[in-house]
């Protein structure tokens, strides 16, 4: 009922601000995504327009009954025991993040983004050990570092590296591919940090046949990570497995020539080696 309340409070926002048009949203449980087609230059920020939007909502909400009064000590303390809804501080959290869609293609991805949020939430609810990011996981002998999917990919007795050069021919690329494609049909797990265009391609070639593929990531992940794109489905799917020897950093830093040559040089020890 919450959740009606604040989709419809969203579609009126056209209504009250005709400079602005709502378009494509979901009601997450703990969280809301929407887009906003800005048509005209605002008298005021897009951030009050947001503001009143989480208020007014808030406001229905507790006129519906659906939330308690902002002070819990003007509610009858039999209040909890008739089974009206616990005190809470407000719907909202402080603040809203924002993005700006401004090349081409970014609305659409965006769009079936938010279409897709319920359907991600499905499969995290339904795996959730694979969306779990293991702080210190025993990768190597001596070695740990964070990872997320299926941590049994270390386990497999085949694994192969992906690994070329960015100056590899056309042909010679579209014959590894298709080397390291049939040892992933009949077995191998295909390990890579997917730092060259070649590597990237036949990363992404693996996942499109539903092939298993260890990833070494350039930065740790973020609180509250989840895979994006295809990852996400081949995570749900128990074919990947993502990992970070590097710690968490919120501003990227450009890869290093050293980074690049120790990512490499996991992605080869994994691949020769056997986990118990």
């Amino acid at each position: 009922p919450m959740g009606e309340v604040v989709l419809e409070v969203w579609r009126r926002t056209s209504a009250v601000y005709p400079g602005v048009e709502a378009c494509e949203c979901v009601v997450m449980p703990d969280h809301f995504h929407g887009i906003l087609w800005v048509k005209e230059r605002l008298a005021r920020p897009m951030g009050h327009i947001v503001k009143a939007f989480k208020r007014v909502s808030e406001q229905e909400c507790r006129s519906n009954g659906l939330l308690l009064p902002p002070n819990p000590g003007s509610v009858p303390a039999a209040a909890p025991a008739a089974g009206l809804p616990a005190p809470a501080a407000g719907l909202w959290q402080p603040g809203f993040q924002d993005s700006i869609l401004l090349h081409r293609g970014q609305l659409h991805a965006m769009a079936a983004y938010i279409a897709d949020n319920p359907r991600r939430l499905a499969a995290k609810r339904a795996n959730p050990a694979l969306f779990t990011v293991v702080a210190r996981e025993a990768v190597l002998p001596g070695r740990t570092c964070a990872a997320i999917g299926n941590r049994f990919l270390l386990r497999h007795p085949l694994k192969r590296q992906i690994q070329v050069s960015r100056h590899i021919s056309p042909a010679e690329l579209a014959a590894l591919q298709e080397e390291l494609l049939y040892a992933a049909a009949h077995g191998a797990a295909l390990v890579s940090p997917c730092i060259s265009p070649g590597e990237k391609a036949i990363a992404r070639a693996a996942l499109e046949a539903g092939r298993p593929l260890i990833v070494l990531l350039a930065n740790g992940f973020a609180p509250h990570y989840k895979p994006p794109g295809r990852y996400f489905d081949a995570c749900s799917a128990g074919r990947l497995l993502m990992l970070a020897p590097f710690p968490y950093q919120r501003q990227r830093q450009p890869l290093t020539r050293a980074q690049c040559l120790e990512l490499n040089a996991w992605a080869r020890t994994i691949s020769h080696a056997t986990k118990s």
